[in-house]
């Protein structure tokens, strides 16, 4: 009878101590009718085998769940996480880089930007994610703990009952056509690097000199005025980069319509660059100075290869970028 009596201990200690008592009366009459008169010790194993694990036993009296999101919400849950997340993560991504934009002092060299905004995207990502997910644990653990339905059925994202009908809005997506949330935050990433670098050009860009143990800045390759004469358009494609960014992000795949969107932007870019760098002051002539007497040519056909090989440059990357996201788009 011992065994009897630690086994209701182990069920009721798991139990609210107003409650223990009475179940334990409960349970100890049960056993007792389960069993013969006078019982080996065999017989008792035999009907505690029969009733199972404490805990699990001691789950069936509570009026609360003892898991912290339960089936009935946890693919709900999960979903909410997945879609909130990565919402939360850019929109602290965008806010980091105004930020940094906004408060950048001039100070710091082209490996010193991409480290402070890689260090700083991080750190963003892992604070919003932590606070994000701490947060919908909390409200889906109290509707957990609150709900008194008798439904035990688990919850859709529409928040009802699973039906056939709701297949009708799934649509697979193939491995190869899927876009990452990684590939998301690599734009916002890139975006947030050379916005910097175009803004801060005169302090980052340029000619650098060794041979003292430190690099020594030289001359700037442009001249900042004339690329701030630029900046209203500049934002509009800083702006489009980042809708196309959160355009995957909602997409998650490919398609035909957002490569158009892409190639439409690759086109913009392309020509507001050939603009930028087709004015001809926009270069430092300082720059143009050096670069020419270092490589035994003219002014001109230094400036004559800077432009050209700057623009092909800009469409051949944009041409495969074109290329590759119909290239997927098709799969």
């Amino acid at each position: 009878m011992k065994l009897i009596e630690i086994y209701i201990h182990e069920v009721t200690r798991r139990l609210p101590e107003q409650t223990r008592e009475d179940i334990a009366l409960e349970l100890r009459s049960t056993i007792e009718d389960m069993l013969p008169d006078d019982p080996d010790e065999q017989e008792v194993k035999a009907v505690l085998a029969k009733l199972g694990n404490p805990a699990v036993l001691a789950s069936e009296y509570r009026d609360q769940p003892m898991h912290l999101i339960g089936p009935r919400y946890y693919e709900l849950y999960l979903t909410l996480l997945k879609m909130i997340i990565p919402i939360a993560v850019v929109v602290s991504l965008i806010a980091m880089t105004a930020e940094y934009l906004i408060g950048y002092s001039g100070d710091q060299s082209v490996a010193g930007i991409v480290t402070t905004v890689i260090s700083k995207g991080i750190a963003s990502i892992l604070e919003v994610g932590i606070q994000v997910f701490f947060w919908i644990t909390i409200v889906f653990a109290i509707i957990e703990r609150t709900d008194n339905g008798k439904e035990k059925h688990p919850f859709t994202t529409k928040m009802s009952k699973w039906t056939p009908d709701d297949l009708k809005d799934i649509t697979p997506i193939h491995k190869k056509k899927a876009i990452k949330n990684f590939e998301v935050f690599s734009s916002f990433f890139w975006i947030a690097i050379w916005a910097t670098l175009y803004f801060n050009a005169e302090h980052l860009i340029g000619v650098y000199k060794g041979g003292t143990g430190v690099l020594d800045f030289v001359a700037p390759v442009f001249n900042q005025d004339v690329l701030l004469q630029y900046w209203p358009i500049v934002l509009v494609v800083i702006g489009f980069e980042a809708a196309l960014a959160i355009y995957k992000l909602i997409k998650k795949q490919w398609t035909k319509g957002l490569a158009l969107c892409a190639t439409a932007l690759e086109l913009l870019v392309i020509i507001v660059f050939a603009i930028i760098l087709r004015n001809p002051n926009v270069f430092n002539q300082e720059f143009i100075t050096y670069m020419s007497d270092l490589f035994n040519i003219t002014t001109n056909q230094f400036k004559t290869g800077l432009v050209g090989g700057g623009i092909s440059l800009f469409i051949l990357v944009a041409a495969l970028n074109i290329y590759e996201g119909f290239r997927k788009a098709r799969i």
